[in-house]
């Protein structure tokens, strides 16, 4: 049996040598040059050197090192202050400085006083030596005759002439025994010694941190929470790059922080007033707030600078490391269900102020505006007063929210008007309901006019998304414009009527605004505010539209909040807070209240009140059924008091319920469908009973007649 034998392992023909036309050669590569030893000995050496292990060995060492020079040079210095007029000298220097030249003339005379001390310590070192060597001879004298005397009386007692010398030779023994000890210990100390002042020395250094900052470890580096002292803020103030000042500290030495007053405790910080030099203003410190942070080793947000009433000083709050992320606790509106308000005497638990005190507004006679940007809590602050308030039973509500989300959903049943929705068509019906308000007004003015001392209940007008009426394009068939900001403008004008007489009557207008312009908060109506508030705003301008000039050139700074991180916080202006002495603003983390809680105290509120029956629009000039329009009001309520219902009536409709809509006028409308009012426990009420029979036999025999 033949066939062709197959090679499993066939050796590959070498190529040609000769490149053909389609050929290309791949040359070898060549191989990896060999690295001289000594290249890669530097390489191992500098790995070595540069490596963390070993400059952090190398940072200790010379840290430590640094801690005895430092500590050398601290003693050094105490020892050189104490023993001279120095210290006197630097603080006469500082005083200078600032000039405040009444301390000056203070220390100079203590320096004096000082050297005039010094110079009769020095006069009686000369009188020293012969005063020494009278006491020493006195002294052996009197100390060889004492214990002569004793060995009389041991000698005596003993019945022995030796024991007269016993104390004198117990008393040579002794000083023997001392010369033995110190020439024992002399060696080891002269050894010792050195070594115990290089430690103390050492002690000394670490504990003030007397070693370049390089050096220092990683967590004193950086700073980052390190408490707040003289020096550091002294250090801080020098390196802000305003050269009067930083030459003033130079020539004041270490006793820079002469320029500061105490550093207190303020809630979660501290507060420094710091005196300035001649020639620096206050306004240079407060335009490097962000460097002055960083120097204090803080974020821009955790340092305050403001303007108390002395001269020449600004004020510093500095906030602990990391504690203004930190949420504050809850509203006591939420956590005490005993709560109540009073319009008059009461303040709302708003929120906490930065020293960590309770921050409380009064609204009594205060148009209100709060404004700030989108979504940074501008809705939960403002509603936050308005629950407080409606714990109030005489307060009245009457809402509009153009966000129309929801908020203000828990104040139906509460307000008077709600009206909800961002619409042009809503924000008709919200410009009619500030009309309908200026009239409520105009009629309380003349009520009072007739009597001076009538009083009425608090209506509180409420607009929050203000800035969508003022720039809602609708325009009415009289031919005026719904939004705007001038003349014309409906909503405009009727804001500012209310800003010019409604405190006076207790008709008072909220707003709440969103990113404040002068096309969208106008100047006139967001300086008719008695308390004005802002969340973050974008620029400093911004700033000044949302609390007016005063507080921004005082310190006030809405614009340097971080959006989405404080959320919440406001700078408030108003008298009715209470304000740092000296100061037109304050800073106030606000408690927030989520909508299930604010169900609840809605729900308190409620609990209050006769049944409110909320209406949802003010249609002015509408046909009315009065009837049907008694029985709306009522609500819940099984009677009212004949002037509740007159009340409610007008704030269903103040236009067509006036002046002519009087107690008689109620009671002819009644007595018309075979009703009239009751008297209970002297009071003329309406019971909702009464009126629902009226209602159903007027319509079962079909004489329902509304009237225009």
């Amino acid at each position: 049996m033949s066939g062709n034998v197959v090679p499993l392992h066939k050796t590959p023909a070498p190529p040609d040598t000769e490149p053909g036309p389609n050929l290309t050669v791949v040359p070898e590569p060549a191989p990896a040059p060999v690295v001289p030893l000594w290249v890669r000995s530097g390489r191992a050496v500098r790995h070595a050197v540069t490596h963390e292990r070993t400059r952090e060995a190398g940072r200790l060492a010379v840290r430590h090192g640094m801690y005895v020079v430092g500590g050398t040079r601290i003693v050094t210095r105490r020892t050189w202050d104490g023993r001279t007029g120095a210290r006197y000298e630097r603080l006469l220097r500082a005083a200078e400085a600032t000039g405040n030249y009444e301390v000056a003339a203070e220390w100079e005379e203590r320096l004096q006083r000082f050297r005039e001390a010094r110079h009769r310590r020095r006069m009686d070192l000369l009188k020293s030596p012969v005063d020494v060597a009278k006491g020493l001879a006195v002294g052996t004298g009197a100390g060889i005759g004492t214990l002569v005397g004793l060995g009389v009386v041991l000698a005596i007692a003993n019945e022995d002439i030796a024991d007269v010398l016993t104390p004198l030779l117990a008393v040579i023994e002794f000083i023997r025994l001392l010369i033995t000890i110190v020439s024992v210990v002399w060696g080891p100390a002269l050894k010792v010694g050195p070594l115990l002042v290089l430690l103390a020395l050492w002690s000394v250094g670490r504990k003030q941190q007397a070693a370049p900052n390089w050096v220092l470890p990683a967590t004193v580096r950086s700073g980052e929470g390190e408490p707040i002292t003289p020096s550091i803020v002294v250090k801080a103030l020098r390196d802000l790059g305003i050269a009067p000042l930083k030459s003033a500290i130079k020539e004041m030495g270490d006793a820079g922080a002469a320029m500061l007053g105490p550093i207190r405790i303020a809630g979660c910080g501290v507060e420094v007033d710091v005196t300035l030099p001649s020639g620096v203003s206050t306004n240079e410190v407060q335009q490097r707030r962000r460097k002055l942070a960083e120097n204090l080793t803080r974020h821009e947000h955790e340092v305050f600078i403001t303007i108390p009433e002395a001269a020449r000083t600004v004020r510093l709050w500095i906030a602990d490391s990391g504690a203004l992320d930190e949420p504050i606790g809850p509203s006591p509106l939420v956590t005490d269900e005993t709560m109540t308000a009073n319009y008059k005497t009461g303040k709302a638990p708003w929120g906490q102020d930065l020293r960590g005190d309770a921050a409380e507004l009064s609204v009594y006679q205060r148009h209100l505006l709060i404004t700030g940007r989108s979504n940074q809590g501008k809705t939960a602050a403002l509603r936050a007063i308005a629950l407080w308030l409606a714990l109030d039973k005489s307060v009245q509500f009457w809402i509009a929210d153009l966000k129309g989300v929801g908020d203000w959903s828990m104040f139906d049943g509460i307000a008077d008007v709600l009206i909800e929705g961002p619409s042009d068509d809503h924000v008709i019906q919200a410009t009619e309901m500030v009309e309908a308000a200026v009239e409520e007004m105009n009629r309380r003015i003349e009520v009072r006019r007739n009597d001076p001392a009538a009083t009425f209940p608090p209506l509180i007008v409420n607009v929050d998304e203000a800035q969508v009426a003022f720039m809602c394009p609708a325009i009415g068939d009289d031919k005026r414009p719904y939004g705007g900001s001038k003349a014309a403008s409906r909503y405009f004008m009727a804001v500012r009527k209310i800003h010019n007489q409604g405190r006076a009557v207790d008709v008072l207008m909220w707003q709440g605004t969103q990113d404040p312009t002068n096309e969208n908060l106008p100047k006139l109506v967001r300086e008719g505010a008695h308390t004005r508030a802002s969340l973050v705003l974008g620029t400093d301008t911004q700033s000044r539209m949302a609390l007016g000039d005063k507080a921004v050139d005082d310190g006030a700074a809405p614009h340097l909040l971080r959006q989405g991180l404080d959320k919440g916080t406001l700078v408030v202006a108003s008298d009715g807070i209470d304000l740092p002495k000296g100061q037109s603003f304050i800073t106030v983390r606000t408690h927030f209240i989520d909508d299930e809680p604010a169900v609840e105290i809605a729900a308190r509120a409620k609990a209050l009140r006769d049944g409110i029956a909320t209406v949802h629009a003010i249609n002015p000039g509408e046909q009315r059924d009065p009837l049907a329009d008694i029985a709306d009001v009522f609500g819940d309520a099984p009677r009212l008091r004949t002037n509740e219902v007159l009340k409610r009536l007008h704030a269903l409709d103040p236009k067509f319920y006036g002046d002519q809509w009087t107690n008689d006028r109620l009671k002819r409308e009644l007595e018309e469908h075979g009703e009239e009012p009751k008297k209970s426990h002297g009071v003329m009420v309406v019971h909702r009973d009464h009126v629902l029979r009226a209602l159903a036999n007027r319509d079962n025999n079909g004489s329902a007649s509304p009237v225009g």
